[in-house]
Parts: structure tokens; sequence; C-alpha cells
């Protein structure tokens, strides 16, 4: 049964010597969104997008470590974040800046058995207590996993633009990030696939799955929902004045 992600939730103790470090693919540039800068670096009330994400991630105690893959050349990282990390060894796709920056981080000796938490840039909107959930349930597990959300809307399948069928929905989730892993298990799941660029690799999960792992679906919220589209950019300023 999946896990719910609670609003106050106790803090089991985590694993000796063991850290959690949150890795951010930052490379692309969201073509989607319709915004000239790429949509992790468009100003959401007057901040980065992706700077919201970091000060949340910020507040959670037990991540050890702020990484971010950006692309080679990127400058805007140049002057500097504190307690931010910019790896430039983005790749082509998602996939790749997350496997690039997995192989930093253990070229520079973290230990295989940290964990990992890959974050999506633009799902900007997530709070401490929806990672502290996560980190809860995923700690003590063999496998690690993801936040969620069960679908709430009827799925069509369709074919040249009409619909062929009502896909059943009951066991339907929508993946979200973070995604929780061993570094060195998602590194090697990611490797897998590396020379065939990734094929069928959408997200962390789904290199793990293919790996042979059942990744834990951990209830996350409708509100962490990844900024894709122009119409998303208002209503998550909607949402952060409704903070205030």
């Amino acid at each position: 049964m999946p896990h719910a992600a609670h609003e106050l939730t106790p803090h089991p103790s985590q694993e000796a010597g063991i850290r959690c470090h949150a890795l951010l693919p930052c490379a692309g540039t969201g073509s989607r969104a319709g915004t000239e800068l790429p949509k992790q670096y468009q100003p959401i009330l007057g901040l980065p997008m992706v700077l919201h994400t970091l000060m949340a991630l910020r507040a959670v105690s037990r991540l050890d470590r702020l990484v971010v893959v950006a692309a080679p050349g990127d400058d805007f990282w140049t002057t500097g974040y504190p307690g931010v990390e910019a790896l430039r060894c983005g790749g082509s796709t998602r996939a790749e800046s997350v496997f690039n920056g997995l192989q930093a981080l253990l070229d520079q000796g973290t230990n295989p058995q940290d964990w990992v938490l890959v974050h999506d840039a633009a799902r900007c909107l997530v709070t401490a207590p929806m990672v502290n959930a996560l980190i809860d349930a995923c700690q003590h597990d063999a496998v690690g996993g993801l936040l969620a959300i069960p679908l709430p809307d009827t799925l069509k399948a369709e074919a040249d633009g009409r619909v062929t069928t009502t896909v059943d929905r009951a066991d339907k989730w929508l993946a979200q990030t973070p995604q929780m892993f061993r570094l060195g298990a998602l590194h090697s799941a990611l490797k897998a696939s590396a020379a065939q660029r990734f094929a069928g690799v959408t997200d962390e999960a789904s290199a793990m799955e293919m790996a042979g792992h059942r990744p834990l679906l951990v209830t996350g919220s409708a509100r962490n929902f990844k900024i894709t589209y122009p119409d998303d950019f208002a209503l998550a300023e909607a949402i952060f004045r409704s903070r205030a």
C-alpha cells in the first residue's frame, strides 16, 4: 500500500554515515513553456524558478548537499549560490544529465550507499514536509521510491485524434519528484541503458524498474506539479501568493 505524505511526520534515525544528496537536472530548455529563457530560469514573483525550488529543498535539514547539473557553458551559476554546488556536465536529455551528475559525485568519492533525491527544477512548489515524508518512507527501504499521486482523471487511449478506449485508472499513478534511490544503484541502472541513449528511461524510477526493482510509491500532492506550459507560471504565482 502506498505511503501517505503527512505534514507532521516523525523522523526515524538515518543510517550511520549515510548522507542524502539532492540533485537537480538543470540543463534543459523547456521548449513547451514558451519562454525566451530556459524555463528553470524564468522569473516567478521576481525570482528565477530554480531558486524557488532550491529554497524549498534547503529547508529540509536532512539533505546534506544540493547539487545542480547544468549545461556546459551555462553562466547562470558563475556567481555561485550559497550551499549549492553546480556541476556543468549536463547532457542532451534529462537521463543523461542525471547519469553525468551521479558519475561526477562518484568521481568525487561520494559513498555509493548514500541516498540521492533527484528533483525537477520545474517542480518549484515542493515543500519540506513533502520531501521529509519521502525520506521517512524510503530511508529504510531496500529499493527507494518516489512521490506520486493516484490518477485523478479519466484516461483515454487515442488513435488519429479519436478515442479508442477508456483505460482503467484504478492502479495508475502520476509520478512526481523527488525520486529517492541509492546513488550507486541508480547510477548502475542508468548505465545499463546508456549505450542505447537511455531509451525508455523517462524518470529515475523507470530506470530502476528496467533494472528489475519495484520502487515504493509515496503519496505526494497535486500542488507539486511540474511547470510545463505557459499558463502554469500564473498558477504557480497564485499558489505562492496564497502561502504568504
